[in-house]
C-alpha cells in the first residue's frame, strides 16, 4: 500500500487541485467515480477475476486537526465508531461481517481515517450499509467509551514497550516540535482521560466536509450496482463544508537527543522535514529513498550495515509526503558499542549519491526494480482501493501505473543527484537515540 499510496497523487495540467466535484462522473480505464449531491464521491475499480468486494469510506480527518486538547481523538473516534450506532449495538456490528466470513476494519493517520471492509461480493450491501452506519451514525455510549479508553491506554502502554514502534511516534515529535504533526496520533494519558461523548461529537462538527469523503471499492459488481448502493446508505447525509485550516509547520531546526530505556539493544532515528505531496520532486526522491532503504535485500543501506557488517538485523527508510510538508526519516536498532559505526556507514551511503551520480546501469536497475515493486503492490485489490481514496483526496485523480511508469522513465541521474545534494546534507539531519541503561 505504501508505494501506491505515495505515487497516486498528482496536479492537474494546470497545477492546481482539481475540485472534487468539477463533475459527477469521471471515466477511465482503472477507476470510475460519481459523486452523490452531498458532495461525497463514489470510486470504484471492477476486476472481473475475483470473488471478493473490498470497500471503505476515507474521510480527510487525520490527528494533525486534532487541537492541542483533543490529542488522541481522532484514533478515538475510530475505535469508539465500533461501539455503537443509532440502531445496533458493538456486539452487532462485530458480528455483521465476521458471520459471513468477511472482515470489518480500520485505522487513523495524520491526515486521514478510514473504515473498510472485505468481503465475498454477495455481501457487498451488507458491508456498505455497516461501513456507513458506523462512520455517520455512531452514538458513543458512555459505558462503552470508559471501556474503550482503558483498551487505548493499553494500546499506548503496547507501543512503549515497543522500542522500535515508540522511537518512531518520539522522533516524530523531535521533527515536528509544537505542531500537530508532532503528536502521538494515539494522544497522551492526560488528554485520552479527558474525552466523553460531547468531545467527540464537537470534533466531528468542526471537521467532517462531505466533499471531502471518499467511499471506494474494488469488486467485479457493475459501477452501477454500486453506485445504487451507495446512493441508498449515503444520500440522506446532509452537504457539509467546514472552515477548517490546516497550518505548515514552522521553521526547522535539527536537534540531537539520546535517552536511556530499559532496553538491551540501542535504537537510532535520523531525518528532517521532506518534500510535500505535490512537490514535483516528490516521484524521484522517493526513488531515492527506496534506493538507500527500501524493502528491497538490494537496498544500500541492508547491504552496508546488514551483509558486509552485520550491525544491523533490518533498517528501514522511510519517506512520507503530507499536505504542505514530508518527513524523511532512517530507523534501525544495533548493539550500542555499533551504533557510532552504523551511523558512519549511513553517513558513507548519503555522501556517495551526493557525490557518485548513478551510471546508466544503476540508474536502469533502479527504475525497473521500482516499476516492479508498484506493480506488485497493485495487485492488492484492496491495497488499491485504499489508495484510490486517498489519492482522490488529496489530488482529485488515480494515477494508472502507465502514467507512473512514465514519469519514473523520465527521471534523471542529475536529477536525482541534485535531489540527494538539497535532501541529504550531514548538517540537516535531527538524531534521536534510544540507549540501554
Amino acid at each position: 500500500m505504501g508505494f501506491l499510496c505515495l505515487l497516486g497523487m498528482k496536479r492537474n495540467s494546470s497545477g492546481k487541485r482539481i475540485p472534487p466535484n468539477a463533475s459527477p462522473i469521471v471515466l477511465s480505464e482503472e477507476y470510475q467515480v460519481f459523486t452523490l449531491p452531498n458532495g461525497i464521491r463514489i470510486a470504484h475499480k471492477q476486476v472481473p477475476h475475483t470473488q471478493i468486494a473490498h470497500c471503505g469510506i476515507m474521510l480527510d480527518i487525520g490527528s494533525r486537526d486534532e487541537l492541542p486538547h483533543q490529542q488522541g481523538l481522532a484514533h478515538f473516534w475510530e475505535h469508539m465508531a465500533f461501539k455503537g450506532t443509532e440502531k445496533r449495538r458493538s456486539y452487532h456490528i462485530i458480528n455483521r461481517l465476521e458471520n459471513v466470513g468477511g472482515e470489518l476494519n480500520a485505522y487513523t493517520t495524520k491526515e486521514k481515517i478510514c473504515f473498510h471492509a472485505s468481503v465475498l461480493d454477495a455481501h457487498f450491501e451488507k458491508a456498505l450499509e455497516l461501513l456507513a452506519d458506523i462512520t455517520f451514525h455512531s452514538v458513543f455510549p458512555e459505558k462503552q467509551l470508559e471501556r474503550e479508553r482503558n483498551v487505548i491506554l493499553e494500546e499506548m502502554s503496547m507501543y512503549v514497550d515497543s522500542p522500535e514502534d515508540a522511537i518512531q511516534d518520539d522522533f516524530d515529535q523531535l521533527v515536528f516540535p509544537n505542531h500537530a504533526l508532532g503528536n502521538n496520533i494515539l494522544g497522551t494519558s492526560e488528554t485520552v482521560n479527558g474525552f466523553g461523548r460531547q468531545e467527540l461529537i464537537d470534533f466531528i462538527e468542526q471537521n467532517l466536509d462531505t466533499e471531502q469523503i471518499v467511499v471506494a471499492s474494488v469488486s467485479r459488481l457493475p459501477f452501477a450496482k454500486v453506485v445504487r448502493v451507495a446512493e441508498k446508505y449515503l444520500s440522506h447525509i446532509p452537504h457539509r463544508r467546514t472552515s477548517r485550516i490546516r497550518l505548515a509547520p514552522q521553521s526547522y531546526t535539527p536537534k540531537v537527543e539520546q535517552r536511556e530505556r530499559a532496553i538491551t539493544q540501542a535504537q537510532c532515528a535520523m531525518g528532517h522535514p521532506s518534500y510535500a505531496l505535490l512537490d514535483e520532486q516528490r516521484l524521484p526522491f522517493f526513488m531515492l529513498v527506496n534506493l538507500l532503504g527500501g524493502p528491497g535485500m538490494n537496498s544500500r543501506f541492508n547491504l552496508s550495515l546488514r551483509e558486509k557488517y552485520g550491525f544491523v538485523y533490518s533498517i528501514e527508510a522511510n519517506y512520507t509526503p503530507y499536505l504542505d510538508t514530508g518527513f524523511l526519516g532512517f530507523f534501525f536498532g544495533t548493539e550500542a558499542r555499533q551504533l557510532s559505526k552504523s551511523i558512519a556507514l549511513i553517513k558513507k551511503e548519503l555522501k556517495k549519491v551526493r557525490e557518485v551520480p548513478l551510471s546508466t546501469s544503476q540508474l536502469h536497475q533502479t527504475k525497473v526494480q521500482l516499476m516492479g515493486q508498484l506493480a506488485m503492490s497493485e495487485e492488492s485489490n484492496m491495497n488499491f482501493m485504499l489508495m484510490m481514496a486517498k489519492s482522490l483526496l488529496d489530488t482529485g485523480k488515480v494515477d494508472s501505473l502507465p502514467e507512473i511508469f512514465q514519469e519514473i522513465e523520465q527521471v534523471t541521474s542529475s536529477q536525482l543527484q541534485g535531489i540527494a545534494q538539497e535532501m541529504f546534507h550531514e548538517d540537516d539531519f535531527s538524531y534521536l537515540t534510544f540507549l540501554p541503561e
